[in-house]
């Protein structure tokens, strides 16, 4: 059985090149129905000029007028673009026609969406945007949050913790997962006041927590679900991108810097090559923004044919491991949720690419 994706056709950057090819080689390898949102008579042409011959894949097209922009503003955007390819696409999930939504558009717009779209599970104060980190130990570690509350109270870091741990379970297949605050320090008197005050919260509840951890241990494999307000995650994020970037530039200089180097640089390519997939963001496929009603994959801007394909495999991933269906349960009964304004309308039609009879 085939699972329904929702695609923001005009996310990235170099969009619609790469969320088309990521979503045919996606539709070739993987169990899903992939809803293509963009302006229609720009997106079909080019669609199938890349399918060629191959018009039985299980490829959707929706029609959405507009598109907004990486410079615009969130709230803005949001407010104004009624018809933003990426209302039309989370409509579709909020009313059951797909079952998660990726996009590597505007970080700020897509979370503002999301959240007025589908909305918080109950008992869910605010939606927390993780992304998963390598590790020495070559299973990911879960940091959260990494950008969706810039301010946060010791409450948020709590449902933080709960629902990073669920994703890892769920999704990451971790046994137990160990959950450290992120601090400047290990020991438990650590720390700015959410620090200390998040500290014993965290402590009292029934998981694996293992204390204040500090930034080197987001990669050493000692801790599996890193939580922190999403201001520091941020930072903590961003930096691991530049240095990522900056040991392949340093190991490229170096292993084609002299005719000696540049032999044993032909003869290590293979793990030359495995050690950079292993610092590629393209892999990890995306951020999910957990705490919503559907799932909902964040992708960066700069993602490429193989992001949005991977960002596409997280979501079905998500879908099949009922990972918003068990943070529900986790929070069911347990004290509501801050009163927030919810707000969406009806989805708008869709077009079919495909004879839609065949399902």
């Amino acid at each position: 059985m085939l699972i329904d994706i929702v695609l923001d056709a005009f996310g990235a950057d170099k969009a619609p090149e790469p969320e088309i090819k990521g979503a045919i080689r996606a539709c070739r390898h993987l169990p899903v129905r992939v809803h293509l949102v963009g302006p229609e008579p720009e997106l079909r042409p080019l669609l199938e000029q890349h399918l060629g011959n191959q018009h039985e894949l299980p490829i959707v097209i929706h029609h959405a007028s507009e598109r907004i922009g990486m410079d615009e503003k969130a709230a803005q955007a949001v407010r104004a673009k009624k018809d933003s390819t990426m209302r039309v696409g989370l409509k579709l999930v909020r009313e059951g026609k797909a079952a998660g939504f990726v996009t590597a558009g505007n970080t700020g717009a897509a979370m503002a969406t999301a959240k007025m779209v589908l909305g918080a599970l109950d008992g869910v104060d605010r939606p927390a945007l993780s992304t998963i980190m390598p590790t020495v130990s070559r299973t990911p570690s879960v940091l959260l949050d990494v950008g969706a509350n810039v301010d946060c109270d010791a409450r948020n870091l709590v449902q933080f913790a709960k629902m990073g741990e669920i994703y890892a379970r769920s999704v990451l297949k971790i046994d137990n997962p160990r959950v450290g605050l992120l601090n400047i320090g290990e020991e438990e008197g650590k720390g700015n006041e959410l620090t200390k005050e998040a500290y014993p919260l965290l402590k009292a509840l029934p998981l694996n927590f293992i204390g204040n951890v500090e930034g080197r241990d987001i990669f050493n494999g000692h801790v599996d679900v890193i939580v922190c307000d999403g201001f520091i995650g941020n930072v903590a994020l961003k930096t691991t991108e530049g240095a990522s970037r900056l040991m392949r530039d340093l190991l490229r200089e170096s292993l084609t810097s002299t005719l000696k180097s540049k032999v044993g640089a032909l003869l290590s390519r293979q793990a030359f090559n495995a050690f950079r997939k292993r610092l590629d963001y393209t892999e990890y496929g995306g951020a999910p923004l957990l705490g919503l009603r559907g799932v909902c994959i964040i992708g960066h801007g700069s993602s490429n044919d193989n992001a949005i394909y991977n960002g596409i495999r997280v979501a079905a991933e998500a879908v099949k491991t009922q990972t918003t269906e068990a943070i529900a349960r986790e929070f069911a009964g347990q004290i509501p949720a801050r009163p927030t304004h919810d707000a969406g309308e009806a989805a708008g039609g869709s077009i079919p690419y495909h004879d839609q009879s065949a399902h």
